[in-house]
């Protein structure tokens, strides 16, 4: 799958290969941690099938990630030097390590909360400042044409009061939002009560302005931008793109599919019909150490595109090129977006090492819970599996095209 102008891409397109390749990473803030310990975990069993310089952008047609995912996609996907990905999959969790005490900092010291409570009525509880200089610093201009392989960051514009999808699948149809990464990224990241609203411009070779953009947090439109992914290549497909010849939109036995969660607070017991009925505003946005609007919202999205992702792979008998690893049991302060504690980032470096242990789970189509498999072996077996199966589509792709890629 060829994104628009970019000579600089690294997968050869389907149309020398057999299979549909897509990875999705969750929104969540500090829980970042958690799905890179899992790609770390990927790349490395991808490199001992074709070599150490292997890069998880080496092999999926559409990579798409929603708020902290929007960024480690683009960590991942960004070119750096010789042309190879500007960060290895083995970096992003020092790079949340290192960075998310100033993205985040913690307030200390006697009536710490109830500061924190007052200052929830002025304005968003981080500035924003050290984030947005941070991701401005590592992806300089690069622009979403010039990404390695194709890319799907979910956005909401406050103004016209609508989701906005930065796709480079489409930017020949809608050039306007062929924006700088940065920007995307910081758009997609502005979580309400969390960080403010982030306002950009993209403009043409003469300087006049394509498209402004009020953005807030992708989360708010598609925390787990999964079915986003899905949908933009269907999307590719339906319009008879070339570089997807094999295909069919409907032929979901040739899509290959990972989706990573960030975590969610266990879900039974954390707030009560009880209680929610005696919140106001203030109970809704900020209740002890989380949001429940925002639980609210996220779960919710969460939950519905995994269903729905869940009955079409099984309605097609190809379950098993689904794979969602997430864990919905945290609680404390590792269910939090924003707490950077070196002790509760430590912990959740933890929660994605023991998530790889655990059994795969899919949705109970009955009942919407998570339950383990019988047949299918721990996460860390899926991803072994899986990166097999992407060793092989790469392999095949190569051997298939003109123009191999070294």
């Amino acid at each position: 799958m060829a994104a628009t102008s970019q000579s600089s891409q690294l997968i050869q397109p389907l149309t020398y290969g057999k299979m549909v390749t897509i990875l999705s990473i969750d929104g969540g803030g500090v829980r970042g941690i958690i799905p890179g310990t899992i790609l770390n975990f990927l790349e490395a069993q991808l490199q001992e099938l074709d070599g150490e310089n292997a890069r998880i952008a080496d092999y999926f047609d559409v990579i798409a990630g929603t708020s902290t995912g929007g960024l480690v996609a683009a960590m991942i996907v960004a070119p750096g030097a010789d042309n190879r990905p500007l960060y290895a999959a083995k970096d992003i969790v020092p790079f949340y390590l290192e960075n998310c005490p100033k993205i985040f900092p913690q307030s200390n010291g006697p009536l710490s909360k109830e500061k924190e409570l007052i200052s929830a009525f002025a304005g968003p509880k981080y500035d924003g400042r050290y984030l947005h200089k941070l991701i401005k610093d590592k992806l300089e201009d690069t622009k979403l044409n010039q990404t390695l392989t194709n890319v799907v960051i979910p956005t909401f514009d406050i103004k016209l009061l609508q989701p906005t999808i930065f796709s480079s699948c489409r930017l020949k149809d809608d050039p306007a939002k062929d924006a700088l990464l940065s920007d995307i990224c910081i758009g997609t990241s502005a979580a309400p009560t969390y960080l403010p609203a982030y306002e950009f411009e993209t403009k043409d070779e003469k300087g006049e302005t394509l498209r402004s953009f009020n953005l807030v947090d992708g989360g708010v439109a598609a925390n787990n931008p999964t079915l986003v992914a899905v949908s933009e290549v269907s999307r590719e497909i339906f319009q008879q793109n070339p570089n997807f010849f094999p295909v069919k939109p409907t032929d979901y036995g040739k899509f290959l599919v990972i989706s990573l969660g960030t975590g969610a607070a266990k879900k039974e017991g954390k707030y009560s019909a009880e209680s929610a009925a005696k919140w106001g505003v203030l109970g809704w946005l900020l209740n002890g150490q989380s949001s429940p609007l925002i639980d609210t919202f996220t779960h919710a999205s969460n939950d519905m595109v995994d269903f729905h992702l869940s009955v079409v792979f099984q309605a097609l008998n190809s379950e098993k090129n689904y794979l969602r690893i997430q864990d919905d049991t945290l609680s404390g302060d590792t269910s939090s977006v924003d707490i950077s504690t070196k002790e509760n980032l430590e912990n959740l470096v933890k929660v994605g090492e023991a998530l790889l242990e655990k059994p795969v789970s899919r949705v109970n189509l009955e009942t919407g819970v998570f339950e383990p498999t019988l047949d299918e072996g721990t996460n860390k077996d899926a991803i072994i599996r899986f990166a097999k199966l992407l060793s092989e589509e790469r392999r095949i792709r190569q051997q298939g095209s003109p123009k191999s890629v070294n």
